[in-house]
């Protein structure tokens, strides 16, 4: 009679595939494009230092109306659409996770997780809402002509005031990952260490 020996747990679990690293990359891409244009295009010494202005403002034009591509030629890949479902769907758990981040409480067991925790899905759904957003407003500013002046104007104020925004946001989420190195690497291979996992989302079952 032969003993079944378990086999010992994998080191690392698989967090994303091409789909998802795809997306997250090229859109990085466009909003990366969209804020350096912006920048040039806004601050004086920038814009002294690039030139070319009208070559900027067509950049930074075909860049943002490039920004939601790569989301929806992702929805083909059914990966990308599982994490879409997760990302939009809140639970229990991350009504705890928001009120342990907004109490400071950093301890692990008060901050419980899926795939993704509260403070991911606020951000995508909010950065998802101000693209689109910006979108509708650089369109008004676009074309001129198709508008009242005071449509325009008022597009304006909010494409220039949820730009600044953004840029702050942005911040925050570049540095919330510069200090987490495993969830960088798990964007750039799709794999983290069963450890991590396990640690930041309890509640995931990979």
């Amino acid at each position: 009679m032969r003993l079944r020996v378990d086999a010992p747990p994998q080191a690392r679990v698989r967090r994303f595939g091409r789909s998802q690293k795809w997306v997250h990359r090229a859109t990085a891409a466009l909003m990366g494009i969209c804020v350096v244009t912006a920048a040039c295009l806004y601050v004086p010494q920038f814009a002294e230092l690039v030139g070319r202005r009208e070559l900027v403002v067509r950049v930074h034009e075909w860049a943002g109306l490039a920004l939601p591509v790569p989301a929806l030629v992702g929805l083909v890949s059914r990966a990308f659409r599982a994490d879409l479902g997760f990302l939009n769907r809140f639970g229990p758990h991350d009504r705890v996770w928001l009120r342990a981040a907004l109490r400071r409480d950093k301890r692990r067991a008060a901050r419980p997780a899926g795939k993704f925790n509260a403070g991911q899905k606020v951000y995508a759904a909010w950065i998802a809402g101000a693209s689109l957003v910006m979108l509708g407003t650089g369109l008004l500013m676009w074309f001129t002509h198709l508008t009242p002046i005071q449509w325009r104007t008022s597009a304006t104020f909010v494409h220039d005031w949820l730009a600044l925004s953004i840029g702050i946001v942005l911040a925050g989420h570049i540095g919330m990952a510069l200090g987490d190195p495993e969830a960088r690497r798990g964007l750039r291979t799709g794999d983290v260490s069963r450890e991590w996992a396990e640690r930041e989302h309890p509640l995931w079952r990979p």
